[in-house]
Order: C-alpha cells, then sequence, then structure tokens
C-alpha cells in the first residue's frame, strides 16, 4: 500500500507553507517571499514536465531527490544561473522541505534524501572597485546644469557616501533625510533591516538643492525617473553605465574594469578602510550582518599587505641556519601534535 506521502495536495501544503508560515509565523521580508516564490514558479513546471503531470495534480513524492538534482542542473546548464544561484535555490527548496517534514512526517523518506543534497563550493574571486581618481572621474561627467545630470550626479554621490546597495537607494524617500539636525539618511535594507549613516557636508550641500527641485511630499523618492517615481534597479545601472562611457575619456582605467552599482559599495568600504576606520563600524555602516563579510575588503587591499610585509624582518643567513636545524626535528614535532 502506498503511503499518503504520495497523495499529498502539494497546492495547499505551498500555500500553508507561503501564506502561514513564511509571511506570518517569520514574518519574512516581502524580498524573500518573492525570492521563494520565484523559485517555485521554475520548479513545479520543471517538476511537473518530468513526471508528465499537470502542475495541479503534483504531490510532495513528486519532488524527490533525482527530480531536485535534475532541476539544480537545468538551472546551471540551461540557464546558466551560476553556483551561488543554484544554491540559493537549493536552500529555499530545503527551507519548504523542513516546513513539510512538520506537516507531512509521513513524507520524511522523501524529505530525508532530498534534504541531504548538499551546497556546491564556490570560488570566491576578488571583487572590484574604484580607486579614487576613478570615482571622481565618474562624479565629473553630469551637466549640472540640467535635471537629468543633477540627478545622476547626486544618486551616485550619494551610493559613494552610503555604500548603499541598489535596491536600498531606490527606497529611499524625502522623509527619510535628515540635513538640518542629524545630517543622516535612513536605509531600509534586506531583512527589513534598517541603519543609519552620516552623509559628508559635499552630500548635504548638493542634496539641499536637489529637494528643492522635486516633489516636496514625504514620500516622494529622492531620486526619481522622469515621470516622478522611484528608480528602477534597471534605471540606475543605465545611468551609471552613461557615466562610465563618458567618465573614460578622461580616465582610460575604467575601460578595463566591470564596474556596476555594488561596485560603488565596495569601493566605500575601500575608502573606509585606507582610512583607518575599524572594521566593525565598516560591517555597521554597509549593514553586514556577519563581521566575516566585511573582512574580504582586508583580503582585497593590496596597500595593507604591502605595508604588512615591509614590516617583517629581513632572513639573513642566521635564519637559514636556524631553519635547518628545526627541519630536522620537524617529523618529531609532528607526532607531538
Amino acid at each position: 500500500m502506498k503511503t499518503s506521502a504520495v497523495t499529498t495536495d502539494l497546492a495547499r501544503l505551498l500555500q500553508r507553507y507561503f501564506c502561514s508560515y513564511l509571511i506570518n509565523q517569520r514574518r519574512l521580508s516581502n524580498h524573500t517571499v518573492a525570492s521563494y516564490r520565484d523559485m517555485f514558479r521554475l520548479l513545479l513546471p520543471f517538476v511537473a514536465t518530468q513526471q508528465n503531470k499537470s502542475v495541479s495534480r503534483l504531490s510532495l513524492a513528486d519532488m524527490n531527490a533525482e527530480i531536485i538534482l535534475l532541476f539544480l542542473q537545468y538551472l546551471e546548464e540551461k540557464r546558466g544561473n551560476k553556483v551561488t544561484t543554484r544554491n540559493a535555490r537549493l536552500a529555499a527548496i530545503h527551507s519548504f522541505l523542513g516546513y513539510a517534514a512538520v506537516e507531512e512526517p509521513q513524507a520524511l523518506p522523501v524529505i530525508q534524501r532530498v534534504m541531504a543534497i548538499p551546497e556546491k563550493r564556490t570560488d570566491h574571486f576578488l571583487f572590484e572597485y574604484l580607486e579614487k581618481n576613478e570615482i571622481d572621474a565618474l562624479l565629473k561627467v553630469q551637466d549640472l546644469t540640467t535635471w537629468f545630470g543633477q540627478r545622476d550626479h547626486n544618486l551616485l554621490l550619494t551610493l559613494y557616501n552610503t555604500g548603499a546597495r541598489v535596491s536600498e537607494i531606490t527606497r529611499v524617500q524625502l522623509k527619510d533625510i535628515d540635513l538640518q539636525r542629524q545630517k543622516t539618511i535612513h536605509l531600509r535594507g534586506k531583512g527589513r533591516k534598517e541603519r543609519i549613516i552620516p552623509l559628508w557636508p559635499q552630500t548635504i550641500s548638493v542634496l539641499e538643492n536637489w529637494i528643492n527641485n522635486i516633489a516636496s511630499t514625504p514620500e516622494s523618492p529622492l531620486f526619481p525617473n522622469r515621470h516622478g517615481a522611484s528608480m528602477t534597479r534597471f534605471g540606475v545601472r543605465q545611468r551609471l553605465n552613461c557615466a562610465i562611457k563618458d567618465a573614460s575619456n578622461i580616465c582610460p582605467s575604467l575601460k578595463e574594469k566591470h564596474i556596476t552599482p555594488h561596485t560603488i559599495r565596495h569601493t566605500t568600504a575601500m575608502n573606509l578602510l585606507q582610512s583607518g576606520v575599524d572594521l566593525t563600524v565598516i560591517a555597521l555602516w554597509l549593514g553586514h550582518e556577519k563581521i566575516e563579510t566585511t573582512h574580504q575588503y582586508m583580503e582585497a587591499n593590496l596597500e595593507m599587505k604591502k605595508k604588512a610585509l615591509a614590516l617583517l624582518p629581513a632572513i639573513d643567513d642566521q635564519d637559514k641556519n636556524s631553519s635547518k636545524t628545526i627541519s630536522k626535528d620537524i617529523m618529531a614535532f609532528l607526532e607531538s601534535l
């Protein structure tokens, strides 16, 4: 006799997972819920095709380990997703099945095999950031006599000042700016995380003039598009690309770099680090949940590595002789560990 896991109503289980668990119990952000939703919009049609069923007839048993592995392979090979995206999709599947294991314990044999699928190891590449002359060039090419030129200049300067993610900067409204008392900007990041960042005098000056040229309601976006709505991620990327094209004429090194809005965030972090700001402060500035994330800037800072190398004593003949003495007992040392 087949177990009830075979006939588990997947649609009802998914609805309870999203509405009761993710939204009501865990209160995850809209961004996270949308990410999980998008994963299932890819997964369910794929499983239905593999099982030769309609999506409405799928059961929990249809999401077995073999199908999930094929789906992950499909993401990488057919959709061209990176390993990090593949791992994020798998994490969403694991999250759902962890919930399903409690709700439908009869399905544990199927669930446990999927939960055993590991994440893939990823290569960690050094990120790119801009040198001082490069970021200066990006901030010099806008035509400040036009509305769009002022907006683009102020947008890039604020990104550089705050180290904000592009999703954070597009959400900023006029009520989030305090130019009179604290001289700060209020950012809302991933997972409902919020932080307040101080503004440089130069940023304060340009924003004071800018606010006089846009809508004055508290809910108005700080950086609107031509229709008065908030700029999109694509819009910010497009305006940055225009600045890069123009700035490359006065700073040719920009042509050799792959620059995105996140590159400016990295640039802010490196600028703070090179100025002697402590890593814990930089983590708070950028909104990093874990200090380990901020350590990547230490690894990428070549100038700091050179300074550390210069502090090391030179190797002389005496050191060489002493190393020979130590090497005779190295096996004994290893045995003692």
